[in-house]
């Protein structure tokens, strides 16, 4: 904006030049040529008629001004029959004030204008050298040598441009002198000349003139005025940039503006110029809106670099430059390289982007929001000596806080009891845990894994679980909740029988993201049914995260913690454009169906085991009964056996029937029969 201004300033000048030299030429000839003054006259009044058609573009009282020279052409057209044999006084009175601001002020313009254009030339060459300085050898010697020279380079510049910029200002002044003065002289010339001429000069003109005289002494005096003004201001600006004369500023003394949403500067991007070789080049670039552009000297407008909506970025370390940062696009397909002047504007650089990537920029009061947000983040960097006392005013009453029913009978999300609120940190969340910020694998490239390898499944993924061979999801389940949500991070905590540690997890996960200026964000689906919790990839379908609802121990809104089955519990943070109400009430009727479809099939199972030890009790009855029966067949058959049996007529031979031999050997049979069985 400053060179085109400036460039506007400049046209102005050569139009001023080039009619204030035509203006010269027309006085040169009433000087020069007696013979010609009629026709020189002529030619100025026909000049000074044509002053309304020129395009100054900086002419603010061009209605003023042409009314003025319309009634001096009128005069000077009364006046071109004269003689003008007064060439001295026309030397004196019109001559020299066109020549001192033909020859004098415009030249000025000119050698400042040259002046400017080296010292531009100078400064560019300084920083150059600068940002070209080794990171790997680092010379204190060069690096101040080359600091000293862009110092000395910029002051140059500044001051110069700050003199050249006056000259500009003061040449809109100094126009309306040169056009007049010399007017005003060859009026006066000529009526000191012709006294008798007052029946073309009458009182009216002369008091025009006057009126004229008086004006231009106002203008002298109003030029005077600014200029002691810009003078001063000139002084007071050397003296308040001294600072900003230096490449890299102390941040004590200049602080890093962390609230902004806009920013401008140059700014050295990196082009590749093959596989392992690149360049680097200067350009101007500023943000408008959700865009990043750049502007090349000499350009009429900027380009578009990139859409930094939702992007990410962060410093980088260059092997051959300092203060350099990243910014990756939303889709991670464009990344772009930027070098900063110095520290202090590369941290300005980033927490802009950043600003600008979380659409703060779109609000009323932008510079307040990202003022608050970013207090907020320097809040939950600095920790609290107690939970109780970080969150005291955030939180409802207890008696008007909502219940949270959990399938366990050790209570419900909201409440607390007198030994839990007064844990500490340390109680809370493991000292020194580490965050993950991605999910590494997916749980089904584990559950491939498992199902092809023997023996009890275990968990090799802190994210995943250890699923078996058979599907778990029922096709037909009642409840399907679908929610697009942000991975955040996840740590290990020690306790779950608090929600503190929820909000004690997220405070740690934020801060460590504002910290390490992680900005970039997982999106996942969140499938919520009734017997489980899935993270599917959007792209993919691929399963990265699934709980089952049996392992869920604790969740609220913002946060949902899952206890993964092991000695130690995992809290997991996630973000979504949804009310987390939604997405907990969800969680929550999946618990509840969850809950009463184990404890139907606890119930079923329970009853199918009745029956078994029923079945159980009627065979072993059977059994008992049967033992009984043979019991008192054995006893008929031994009593059967011991009685006396009848003699033949000899005395001396039993004499017996084939059937009662036949019974004999059958009751001998079943006796032994009934020996073996008990």
């Amino acid at each position: 904006q400053t060179r085109s201004l400036l460039g506007v300033f400049e046209e102005d000048a050569d139009a001023i030049s080039s009619y204030s030299h035509q203006l010269f030429q027309a006085m040169q000839r009433i000087y020069d040529a007696q013979n010609e003054l009629s026709a020189a006259t002529h030619l100025t009044s026909k000049l000074l008629k044509e002053y309304e058609k020129q395009r100054f573009p900086l002419g603010s009282d061009d209605e003023v001004m042409s009314s003025t020279l319309q009634q001096f052409a009128k005069v000077i057209d009364e006046l071109s029959s004269c003689n003008a044999v007064l060439s001295t006084q026309l030397a004196d009175a019109m001559m020299f004030p066109i020549t001192q601001f033909k020859e004098r002020d415009l030249k000025e313009i000119l050698t400042l204008k040259e002046v400017f254009q080296i010292a531009s030339n100078d400064h560019d060459t300084a920083i150059n050298r600068y940002s070209r300085l080794s990171k790997r050898r680092d010379n204190e010697k060069v690096r101040n040598e080359v600091m000293e020279d862009v110092y000395t380079s910029r002051k140059k510049q500044h001051q110069t441009m700050m003199h050249y910029f006056t000259a500009l200002n003061t040449l809109q002044y100094k126009k309306k002198i040169a056009l007049l003065e010399p007017l005003l002289g060859y009026m006066q010339a000529q009526i000191s000349f012709f006294k008798l001429g007052s029946e073309n000069l009458t009182q009216q003109w002369e008091e025009f003139l006057l009126n004229i005289g008086t004006s231009v002494q106002n203008v002298r005096r109003e030029m005077d005025t600014e200029v002691d003004v810009m003078q001063q201001t000139i002084q007071d600006l050397e003296e308040a940039s001294d600072l900003l004369y230096m490449p890299d500023p102390d941040p004590i003394k200049i602080p890093i503006n962390r609230n902004l949403t806009r920013k401008a500067g140059y700014l050295n991007i990196r082009n590749k110029t093959g596989l392992v070789s690149s360049s680097w080049d200067r350009q101007y670039f500023f943000t408008q809106g959700g865009n990043m552009m750049s502007q090349a000297r000499g350009d009429v407008a900027g380009g578009l670099v990139m859409d930094i909506d939702n992007c990410s970025v962060m410093a980088v370390d260059c092997e051959d430059r300092r203060f350099c940062f990243q910014i990756t696009a939303f889709d991670g397909k464009k990344v772009v390289i930027l070098q900063a002047e110095s520290r202090k504007d590369c941290e300005e650089w980033i927490a802009t982007i950043n600003n600008i990537s979380k659409r703060i920029y779109l609000s009323e009061n932008p510079e307040e929001i990202a003022a608050r947000v970013n207090q907020s983040a320097l809040d939950a960097v600095t920790p609290s000596p107690s939970f109780q006392q970080r969150h005291e005013s955030l939180r409802p009453a207890p008696q008007s806080r909502p219940k949270a029913s959990r399938t366990s009978s050790s209570g419900s999300v909201g409440s607390e009891s007198p030994a839990l609120s007064t844990l500490s940190l340390d109680a809370l969340v493991a000292p020194d845990t580490p965050i993950q910020f991605d999910i590494i694998s997916p749980v089904s490239e584990e559950y491939a894994g498992q199902a092809k390898s023997t023996g009890p499944a275990g968990r090799t993924n802190p994210f995943g679980e250890s699923g078996d061979t058979q599907s778990e999801e029922s096709e037909d389940s009642i409840l399907h909740q679908l929610y697009i949500v942000h991975f955040l991070g996840s740590m290990e905590v020690k306790s779950t029988e608090s929600p503190d540690v929820i909000y004690e997890t997220m405070r740690h996960i934020l801060a460590s993201r504002a910290i390490h200026n992680i900005f970039r964000m997982t999106e996942s689906h969140l499938l919520v049914t009734c017997d489980s919790l899935k993270l599917i990839d959007p792209q993919t379908q691929v399963t990265r995260l699934r709980v089952g609802l049996a392992l869920l121990s604790m969740y609220c809104k913002i946060i949902n913690n899952f206890g993964n089955g092991r000695p130690i519990s995992v809290c997991y943070v996630l973000e979504s454009n949804n009310e987390g109400e939604k997405i907990c009430d969800s969680v929550g009727l999946a618990k509840q169906i969850a809950f009463h479809s184990e404890m139907d099939r606890r119930a079923s199972e329970k009853q199918k085991e009745l029956v078994k030890a029923k079945e159980k009790q009627q065979e072993e009855l059977s059994k008992q009964k049967q033992i009984e029966k043979d019991l008192e067949e054995q006893s008929r058959l031994i009593a059967a056996s011991t009685r006396p049996n009848p003699a033949g007529g000899d005395g001396q031979f039993l004499v017996l029937s084939n059937s009662q031999s036949e019974d004999s050997d059958a009751g001998e049979e079943v006796r032994k029969k009934g020996e073996s069985e008990a």
